[in-house]
């Protein structure tokens, strides 16, 4: 029972005002953008949402706010990273609460369950909620990887219907076919292999560069679903070295800074997150810097 989403998800970043507050107004201004440049969906609380900065009621109050926000538009999805399944329920219910059209589950933190475990969690999840779910599966960041196998286990849920494979091997993608078929909706999780995922039959992609340059993201995509293959590559061979930016453990940083350089948002986060100083600002600054420099003129106001 494959799901409707589909396209461009934006992993959106969580707003905070320097004071490490939480900036509701910002994130609201930030959804509006990504609307107006055509995603087709949002993934509130992820990683670059800084989920595990947030508490309870704080995570629940940035999903009322981007769910009041798209009003409709377009689904928003939360992002669901706990301890213990029985938190992961309790966010559910946040969730529920704040009008999210589903979750996007991951493993449970800091404890790196066996596939057995892993499985028991997800279906414990879905057992307990009647939001739809995508499975999260992140093995470079968190070191658990849920394989075909475990996810052929999972297909008896009819809740749990898309899967964000960002196993950084876009192999993976064939083998999650040739194993559960169309089972799933697959969408690609690393911003640097998205053509290819796109090329091999995954039907999204929850982004991250998306957030500082979020027409030119919808673009990639649209053009790669399209098969329009000459355009993709020529598109994506600009975007490729913005893009390797969401692949590095400071991924939040790098990112919003971006967002800040091209006035999508504020670089400001929650510590142990610092600001980037020194050589290493300089470097992604410019990297950034170049990307704007060289930014395709040819992209539509808003990719519908």
């Amino acid at each position: 029972m494959a799901s409707d989403w589909t396209g461009v998800f934006p992993a959106l970043m969580t707003e905070f005002k320097q004071d490490g507050q939480l900036d509701l107004e910002g994130t609201a201004r930030h959804v509006e953008s990504m609307l107006n440049a055509g995603v087709d969906g949002f993934v509130m609380l992820g990683t670059l949402g800084e989920n595990a900065s947030l508490a309870p009621e704080e995570k629940e109050a940035v999903l009322k706010t981007a769910v009041d926000t798209a009003a409709g538009r377009v689904p928003v999805l939360s992002g669901t990273a706990e301890y213990t399944s029985a938190f992961a329920i309790e966010h559910a219910r946040r969730a529920e609460r704040a009008g999210c059209a589903g979750l996007m589950v991951l493993p449970c933190m800091v404890y790196q369950a066996d596939p057995r475990e892993n499985v028991a969690h997800f279906k414990t999840v879905a057992a307990n909620t009647d939001l739809p779910i995508m499975v999260y599966n992140n093995p470079v960041t968190y070191g658990v990887d849920l394989k075909p196998e475990q996810f052929e286990e999972l297909a008896e849920c009819k809740t749990i219907v898309a899967i964000k494979e960002s196993s950084d091997d876009v192999r993976r993608i064939t083998d999650l076919i040739n194993q559960v078929g169309d089972r799933f909706t697959l969408f690609c999780g690393v911003d640097d292999i998205v053509v290819e995922s796109v090329m091999l039959g995954a039907h999204g992609w929850v982004a991250g560069l998306v957030n500082a340059f979020p027409h030119e993201a919808v673009q990639l995509y649209r053009l790669a679903a399209a098969g329009r293959m000459d355009e993709a590559r020529a598109l994506y061979r600009w975007f490729m070295p913005l893009l390797h930016l969401d692949c590095h453990t400071k991924l939040v940083q790098y990112i919003k800074l971006a967002n800040a350089m091209t006035g999508e948002g504020s670089e400001w986060t929650r510590p142990p997150r610092l600001p980037l100083v020194g050589e290493e600002r300089a470097r992604i600054q410019a990297i950034i810097q170049a990307g704007i420099d060289k930014r395709p003129s040819d992209i539509p106001a808003a990719a519908q």
